[in-house]
C-alpha cells in the first residue's frame, strides 16, 4: 500500500533522485544552489512550499508533490498551486500521482484554499489522462516573461 508523508531533512537522497528525474522529465536543468535552496524551503515549514513523498510497500520514496498557497484575487480565500509532480516510471499505473493530488487537494480543503490548481505539457499525454480524470482542465493558456 503507498504511504504519503512530509518530506524530512533525512529524505534528501531519495527526493533528490525524484527530483532529478523530474527534471529530465521536462529536460530542464538547474543550478545546484536552486535544488538545495528548494529542498531546504520544503523542510522549513515557515516557507509556505510544502512537499510530501509517496512510498511503496518496501518504504521506497516513488513519487513527490509540491505546493504552496496563495492569495488570490477572485476569491476572499488562496489558491493552491500544485507545483511540481513526479512518480518514477517504474511505479506509475499503480495510484502514487493519484493519491499525492489527493494528498495536496485534502491539504488545500483543511487550509481554505478555494481551487487547486497545476499546469503541465501538453505533451505530459500519460499524466494528463490521470489529471482529466481527477480535475476539470481549465481551458487558459500559460504565457511567460523570463525577467533573469
Amino acid at each position: 500500500m503507498t504511504t504519503i508523508a512530509p518530506i524530512t531533512p533525512a529524505d534528501f537522497d531519495e527526493w533528490l533522485a525524484l527530483w532529478n528525474g523530474y527534471l529530465t522529465f521536462y529536460e530542464a536543468t538547474l543550478d545546484e544552489q536552486t535544488t538545495t535552496a528548494t529542498f531546504a524551503r520544503l523542510v522549513d515549514p515557515a516557507s509556505g512550499i510544502h512537499g510530501v513523498l509517496a512510498r511503496d510497500d518496501d518504504g521506497r520514496a516513488i513519487g513527490v508533490v509540491h505546493w504552496l498557497a496563495h492569495p488570490a484575487t477572485w476569491t476572499t480565500t488562496d489558491y493552491c498551486y500544485l507545483e511540481d509532480l513526479f512518480v518514477a516510471p517504474d511505479a506509475r499505473g499503480a495510484g502514487a500521482g493519484r493519491l499525492l493530488i489527493e494528498h495536496v487537494r485534502d491539504w488545500a480543503e483543511r487550509n481554505g484554499s478555494a481551487k487547486v490548481y497545476w499546469l503541465t505539457a501538453e505533451t505530459n499525454e500519460t499524466a494528463r489522462g490521470l489529471y482529466d480524470r481527477v480535475a476539470t482542465r481549465s481551458g487558459m493558456i500559460q504565457y511567460q516573461i523570463k525577467t533573469t
